[in-house]
């Protein structure tokens, strides 16, 4: 847990540009908490759809090593997290919520799963406001504010795509965010 907080600190300098000692760009848009975990949402869901639409079918049974997991793996494991997190969010019943195919299914199958799981989270993502923020959910047998499971799920995307970018990068492909 102690590592997680770190890493969303990290996450949260560097994605701000404070750690390089620039000053970030002002915000498009509305302002706020609300609007802040709303964009870096946005951003990750654009990020990882392109990165799942861009390996090649043949490519999603991948690993770059024996010990770790598939691309389809890392694919059905953000599935797995964001339906888990905005299904409780959104108090849908596990039964309701889409299902994650094995990660030996063909690539539509998985891409399917995994937009199922952003259309959940955008039902999440859309209900936060400012004044929201504090409302408590059971999520993974402990009680979490809505902004902190927001915020996890973004700092967790961002770390899934990260392994998504690498194992591309290995494949000979740009990840989407390093596209001109």
């Amino acid at each position: 847990m102690q590592q997680m907080r770190s890493m969303c600190v990290v996450a949260a300098l560097l994605g701000s540009g404070m750690a390089m000692g620039q000053t970030p760009a002002a915000p498009v848009g509305p302002i706020g908490p609300a609007a802040e975990v709303q964009r870096g949402y946005a951003a990750q869901k654009g990020n990882i759809l392109k990165a799942a639409d861009k390996m090649p079918e043949g490519d999603y049974q991948f690993k770059p090593t024996p010990e770790v997991r598939t691309y389809a793996r890392v694919v059905n494991h953000v599935t797995e997290a964001q339906l888990r997190t905005c299904g409780a969010v959104n108090r849908t019943a596990a039964s309701d919520l889409a299902k994650v195919p094995a990660e030996t299914a063909d690539k539509a199958a998985i891409v399917e799963a995994l937009k199922a799981s952003f259309a959940e989270c955008d039902k999440a993502f859309a209900a936060v406001t400012d004044a929201n923020l504090g409302d408590m959910f059971e999520v993974f047998n402990a009680k979490r504010s809505r902004i902190g499971i927001m915020w996890g799920t973004v700092s967790h995307d961002n770390e899934q795509y990260a392994t998504l970018a690498l194992y591309l990068r290995l494949k000979g492909l740009v990840p989407p965010s390093s596209e001109k």
